[in-house]
């Protein structure tokens, strides 16, 4: 595989925009849109404290942010009982310096295109649909 390729992989597995917003707002924003969509936020993981308090070290604001819908994952959940190794669907808030944030979340197309299920490939796409709308919305 070339390294053209190969970062044509890489780039595939997130949806990402950078937002000319503060750390707070863009969290603030992100978790509006995502419950327009039907989305809540049921983990959130503090990178840049988590590391502080484990290893000591300072960290850009970096959160992690399990957003879930409730009735796409109970489909997906009918249809493939691991699924819940690839849920919640993660997006994640970084600062980029102190007036842009970037916001990416994993395209659930391609977390889940190995799986050799067409009806668990349909729920991707509908909530990368959905996916979209949020991070076009911001």
């Amino acid at each position: 595989m070339s390294i053209m390729n190969m970062e044509e992989v890489k780039m595939s597995y997130y949806l990402n925009k950078t937002l000319e917003l503060s750390f707070d707002e863009s969290i603030q924003k992100i978790t509006e849109e995502l419950k327009k969509e039907g989305f809540g936020i049921i983990t959130e993981i503090d990178v840049q404290a988590t590391l502080k308090k484990k290893i000591n070290v300072d960290f850009r604001n970096y959160r992690i942010l399990g957003a879930c819908n409730p009735s796409f994952a109970y489909k997906a959940l009918q249809l493939e009982d691991k699924i819940g190794t690839m849920l919640p669907c993660n997006i994640i808030v970084q600062s980029l310096d102190e007036i842009r944030t970037e916001v990416a979340a994993i395209d659930p197309v391609s977390a889940m295109g190995r799986l050799d299920n067409q009806n668990l490939l349909s729920i991707a796409q509908q909530i990368q649909s959905k996916l979209k709308n949020v991070i076009n919305h911001l």
